[in-house]
């Protein structure tokens, strides 16, 4: 079986942006250009292209809804793809991008969510620019305007216009150039050829293309609509690029005070005359490992994203309701179950007598899923020796459904 090479490029696709000047009321990234998002479009143009790491860069609170762009778009190539959360400016944001690179990335593109329509082939050429030795390379347009230089309302001077040249995205630079540049960048920049730039490097450019526009305005918006409903988006292009994928694995674990309201349920189950367990829902710390572990495998995030206390739907909730949204999730990203193993770790209460019970509910709330159930008292030590909580480590094997 050939094993899929580590991609040696990668895109850092930037969508934290407010979209202010839009007048949206959410992020510009996902906004609507048809009935898919601005981001939506840029992935599936960006997976077009030479294959390639892919890290797109959500701002804070809609990195479930870039996870949701990034399943629709990538399809059987979504291990190619993550999200991060970005900065409150556009340079922060992508020092985070930076910082979620595979080590084997080589040459790094930068490119505008909002620039949604960039076409597969300005990707190439700047890719190109950087495998013939540039350090930097950029796409840009001639300017066609007529540009004046003016002041307090009057023109001062004609400026030539063979001298100017309109930047785009995707812009691409050597890995080790473009992280130095941002380790030592005393300032922010209007884009990274320019703190690449200041940072002494020379910048090479490349043709653009029209349809590279980047969606700014509402006028901008009507102009991508227009095209795009003369060009709607297709199928996804992404393909199976391994016909034997292999099952991927997960790790989660979870920790739970005694302290909560009403008795205990763990391991999907109800311990009457046990002290409950604080949390968010019914602190159920050994559904929650599965839940970390599961999302962990396909790439889905943490509890947190899916199930925190901004869902005020899981409060209270039980082991049932985790798990089955999460195979639900998973289903929705094109994975099954295969097999999960949990361990307990607590004084109380007693698993042995009920460990059977407990993996046939886990098993039923997976679907019917294979769970396996251990338990282990450490000894008396740490806080669950001395019974104050309880801990629960899972592990978790899911395959392509």
């Amino acid at each position: 079986m050939s094993i899929t090479p580590v991609p040696r490029i990668a895109v850092i696709v930037v969508a934290a942006g407010s979209g202010t000047r839009l007048g949206a009321d959410l992020p510009k990234a996902f906004v609507g250009i048809d009935e898919h998002s601005m981001l939506r479009h840029a992935l599936t143009r960006v997976l077009e292209g030479p294959s390639a790491q892919i890290v797109v860069v959500a701002p804070s609170g809609h990195e479930g809804d870039a996870i949701t762009d990034v399943l629709a778009a990538a399809g059987d190539r979504r291990e190619l793809v993550s999200v991060v959360t970005g900065g409150s400016t556009r340079q922060a944001s992508v020092a985070a991008g930076l910082d979620a690179l595979w080590g084997d990335v080589e040459i790094v593109l930068v490119h505008d969510a909002a620039r949604a329509l960039a076409p597969a082939p300005v990707f190439e050429r700047v890719i190109e620019a950087i495998e013939s030795g540039s350090d930097g390379a950029i796409p840009v347009l001639p300017v066609i305007d007529t540009i004046k230089r003016v002041d307090g309302g009057r023109i001062v001077a004609a400026v030539d216009r063979s001298e100017l040249s309109a930047a785009q995205t995707p812009q691409a630079f050597r890995r080790d150039v473009l992280v130095a540049a941002y380790a030592t960048a005393a300032e922010d920049f209007t884009d990274d050829a320019a703190l690449v730039a200041a940072a002494g490097h020379t910048v090479a450019v490349v043709d653009g293309d029209a349809l590279s526009f980047k969606i700014t305005t509402p006028a901008d918006l009507d102009r991508a609509r227009s095209l795009v409903a003369r060009h709607p988006l297709g199928a996804s292009h992404a393909h199976l690029e391994n016909p034997f994928p292999v099952p991927r694995v997960g790790v989660g674990t979870d920790v739970h005070g005694f302290g909560g309201d009403g008795e205990l349920w763990l391991a999907g189950l109800h311990w009457p005359g046990e002290p409950a367990l604080s949390g968010h829902s019914d602190g159920d710390a050994v559904a929650h490992a599965i839940v970390d572990a599961l999302l962990s495998a396909a790439g889905l995030g943490d509890i947190g994203l899916h199930f925190g206390t901004d869902h005020p739907e899981y409060a209270g909730a039980h082991a049932d309701a985790f798990l089955s949204r999460t195979v639900g999730l998973l289903g929705e990203a094109g994975w099954r179950v295969g097999n999960v193993a949990v361990q307990v770790q607590a004084n109380r209460p007693r698993m042995s007598a009920r460990r059977a019970e407990a993996e046939a509910a886990l098993s039923t709330a997976l679907g019917g899923a294979a769970v396996s159930l251990s338990a282990t008292t450490t000894d008396g030590l740490g806080f669950t020796g001395r019974g104050e909580g309880v801990a629960a480590f899972a592990t978790a094997l899911i395959v392509r459904a």
